[in-house]
């Protein structure tokens, strides 16, 4: 039985590294909300598997959180989100927020000329899961979508800010901006990391949608209406649970995070 209650943690779970762009982005918007963090980096990537390979994976997961007695869960991977979100909202009996549901919200609303870009990984674009989740809040919308594959890689590397990533972003986004796009989803959870660099390229026309800062604001909203919101009576506590190597997980993840990573626990299952 869960018994949630404002001071229980929020679970967040992504594939392996770049669910920590939304931990990172709760920390700054909820300093006093405890989390629990898990990353499956022995089973990453999730993007090449099947659909009920994935779906059974995020099951093991929710129920590992659940267990842990979280208060809400934050599908912090595209790639689950836009395959399992649906049997994992039927698992859990607490809320179950998601970033392509949270960022369809957003972009559909900001949006004035009705055209939207997409970036992602092949899997997210593939899945066709934004699109489907922009048109459910306005069928007018006009969606450009390109995957992104070399983000990923280059974001580990800690190439924020090179010239490759430079270049690479400005062939990636020539298509989409050549539609006219006034809103731009970065529907991956690394791409937060480049966010400085996509908005040059992108230019002061084109509002970028974050996933992992918008998710934290409805995390917020959310656990207010629910009366869940941690009052903060004091400091909070920051948990990262992962699957396999924590040396490159806290290696790369301090990264992400921007500031030195606590001890890291291994889950065998």
């Amino acid at each position: 039985m869960i018994v949630c209650r404002p001071d229980s943690p929020i679970g967040v779970f992504d594939s392996g590294i770049g669910g920590l762009t939304v931990a990172r982005a709760l920390m700054r918007h909820l300093p006093h909300e405890n989390i629990l963090y898990f990353g499956d980096t022995a089973r990453v990537p999730y993007g090449v598997k099947s659909a009920d390979t994935i779906i059974q994976y995020a099951i093991e997961i929710t129920d590992f959180l659940l267990e842990r007695q979280v208060k809400l869960l934050i599908v912090a991977c595209n790639t689950m989100a836009a395959v399992a979100a649906s049997a994992i909202r039927a698992r859990s009996p607490v809320p179950v927020l998601d970033v392509i549901e949270v960022g369809a919200l957003v972009a559909a609303h900001r949006t004035r000329n009705r055209r939207v870009g997409v970036i992602g990984t092949l899997a997210t674009i593939g899945s066709g899961a934004y699109d489907a989740a922009i048109h459910g809040h306005d069928p007018t919308i006009a969606i450009h979508s390109q995957s992104c594959p070399l983000f990923v890689p280059l974001v580990e590397e800690g190439w924020l800010e090179h010239p490759v990533t430079l270049l690479t972003a400005q062939e990636y986004l020539a298509p989409v901006l050549a539609q006219t796009i006034d809103t731009l989803v970065l529907g991956c959870t690394h791409y937060p990391l480049l966010r400085p660099l996509l908005e040059a390229v992108a230019g002061s026309d084109v509002c970028l949608v974050d996933s992992a800062q918008t998710i934290a604001i409805h995390t917020a909203d959310h656990l207010t209406r629910l009366g869940l919101l941690n009052p903060g009576a004091g400091p909070a506590t920051h948990q990262f649970c992962v699957t396999d190597v924590p040396q490159r997980f806290q290696t790369v993840g301090e990264r992400f995070l921007g500031h030195p990573l606590a001890g890291v626990e291994v889950v065998k299952w």
